[in-house]
């Protein structure tokens, strides 16, 4: 691991829509500059969440879970689009189920 600190820009989700934990899939867009970092949180407060999992990584850049969210950092070399897919699970109201988080990854 670096030394380096991250630098998380709320800005970097471009599109958020909510995932309801109700095996729904979600698409949300993230644009970011070449090898900068995003880091998002998934939970909304009235959500539990238990587990993130990596469905199918990126291809150019790194992805992280890191607890109830993830830490997505662009290639500085070759910026170009991207894509992940995360599962989600947890509670949403006290009734367990699951979201797929589709994001896109464009290059600013």
């Amino acid at each position: 691991m670096s030394g380096l600190a991250a630098h998380a820009s709320p800005l970097c989700i471009k599109e958020r829509t909510p995932f309801a934990l109700s095996h729904d899939t979600v698409r949300w867009t993230m644009s970011i500059a070449p090898g900068a970092e995003c880091i998002q949180g998934l939970r909304w407060s009235y959500m539990q969440i238990f587990k993130v999992s990596v469905v199918s990584g990126p291809s150019r850049g790194q992805l992280a879970v890191v607890g109830s969210g993830f830490r997505y950092s662009a290639e500085a070399e070759a910026p170009g689009s991207d894509k992940f897919t995360l599962l989600i699970s947890g509670k949403n109201r006290q009734v367990a189920g699951t979201s797929t988080l589709e994001v896109e990854v464009n290059p600013q």
